[in-house]
């Protein structure tokens, strides 16, 4: 379908596209904690699920006040392997994330685990959960928020897709977890991956592994 047919017929009934809005920092990257080089190096790529993780952390708005979305995508794919809400932006939030990607994928040591230099994923007690599971750290150049693009293009689908206002805390769970878990790691095809959904093209993969 032309794009020309497509304005058209969004003309005659009287949609408008909702325009993507500027990019709202929300890294709070003013401490004193070690910080990681950037050993992803823009290298989006990967050859087999979890060689290559990716997370970040933004911004939603409900009624009830502010809410943060941590979440892990996993490059091969781009599933989402964990995700947490909290209306506190701290390390407790990212921790869950993680928590929940580890304990869905189970990963091999040597996995590489790339996001910004955010004190939520500095913090020690992050720190220590990757330690734990012989996870490697990579982290973006500070304000190079390219160094994280897949990341920061999936947070912008997402607002796009599912929404970033919210009437109360409880709905912004439930209509997150409806897009994530049933609909974009289900069903949703991306580009990126021969306009496949995530699991299906794992499903694939593993198919093909084992013929």
């Amino acid at each position: 379908m032309s794009q020309k047919r497509v304005a058209r017929l969004m003309h005659q009934e009287g949609l408008k596209a909702r325009p993507r809005k500027r990019f709202k920092v929300t890294t709070m990257s003013n401490h004193d904690q070690p910080v990681a080089a950037n050993i992803l190096d823009r290298k989006f790529e990967a050859t087999a699920p979890n060689q290559k993780w990716v997370g970040d952390t933004t911004e939603l708005v409900t009624n009830n006040g502010k809410l943060y979305l941590a979440v892990i995508l996993d490059l091969f794919s781009r599933y989402v392997v964990g995700w947490a809400l909290s209306p506190a932006n701290d390390r407790y939030l990212t921790i869950a994330a993680l928590d929940m990607a580890i304990k869905q994928r189970c990963p091999d040591a040597g996995l590489l685990h790339h996001s910004d230099q955010g004190c939520t994923y500095a913090s020690e007690d992050y720190q220590k959960v990757l330690d734990a599971h012989g996870i490697t750290c990579s982290m973006s150049r500070r304000g190079e928020v390219l160094d994280n693009a897949t990341m920061e293009s999936w947070n912008s689908t997402f607002k796009m897709e599912c929404g970033e206002r919210f009437a109360t805390h409880e709905v912004a769970k439930e209509e997150a977890f409806d897009y994530i878990e049933l609909f974009y790691n289900q069903e949703r095809r991306h580009s990126a991956i021969g306009y496949m959904s995530p699991a299906a093209y794992e499903r694939t993969w593993r198919k093909e592994r084992a013929a």
